[in-house]
């Protein structure tokens, strides 16, 4: 569900119907909320990982493409997922909570997806058609953020459809580069390599039509209250 800066949800129309006060203007809002990310903590060790796994992403390119080690870019693609998860514990045990680490977490999830379709493609282990499907809808939604921003709204919230496509696509993408070499046990991780590419590819696309329905409801809204 969006949210508004207030907290009510999209759906509500009671802002200034009932006496509150306007949301501020557009413009002004988001350069609230960039001064808040300039002064949250950056050096926290959550973000320590998170930045770590951005600094990957670029080796991860260069493994695929260039000497085309598959093995040490499959190696790159379980140490990000380690400190995906990693990242979350530390700031939960920790209390590093930052909007910094908000960003940089699901930033690194998403260039990981789309630098791992945009080499697949290139090397023909997938149709560019589905590549550009999945990479249009990551555009789509971050075109919407600051657009939210500006109608005072926060980013919608991630729903388990999401994490399930994340999910099924972090392993469908190891499991096609295991099978693109002289892999022993090729018989099993060839259809289960393609049951998650395409159970994975199938959630993120309908994952994103849900979001961009939260982000046309928002928007709906904020116009019904004029």
């Amino acid at each position: 569900m969006v949210q508004d800066a207030d907290g009510t949800t999209a759906g509500s129309t009671s802002n200034s119907r009932d006496g509150q006060q306007p949301p501020e203007q557009g413009m002004d809002r988001i350069k609230e909320v960039a001064a808040d990310v300039w002064s949250d903590p950056w050096w926290t060790a959550p973000n320590a990982l998170s930045a770590l796994r951005l600094a990957g992403v670029p080796a991860f390119l260069w493994l695929l493409l260039g000497p085309q080690w598959d093995l040490f870019a499959l190696l790159v693609l379980v140490v990000s997922g380690v400190t995906d998860w990693l990242d979350g514990k530390l700031a939960r045990w920790l209390g590093q909570y930052s909007r910094v680490g908000q960003l940089l977490d699901p930033a690194a999830d998403r260039l990981y997806i789309v630098a791992t379709l945009v080499a697949f493609v290139l090397r023909g282990v997938v149709p560019w058609w589905a590549a550009a499907a999945l990479i249009t809808r990551d555009l789509l939604l971050t075109s919407c953020l600051p657009v939210l921003r500006y109608h005072g709204f926060e980013p919608p919230d991630v729903h388990y459809l999401g994490k399930a496509a994340t999910f099924c696509l972090m392993y469908a993408f190891p499991l096609l580069l295991l099978v693109q070499g002289d892999f022993a046990l090729d018989w099993i991780a060839q259809p289960l390599a393609y049951a998650f590419t395409c159970w994975g590819g199938v959630l993120y696309l309908w994952a994103g039509v849900l979001y961009l329905g939260q982000v046309i409801s928002a928007l709906r809204s904020s116009r019904a209250r004029g």
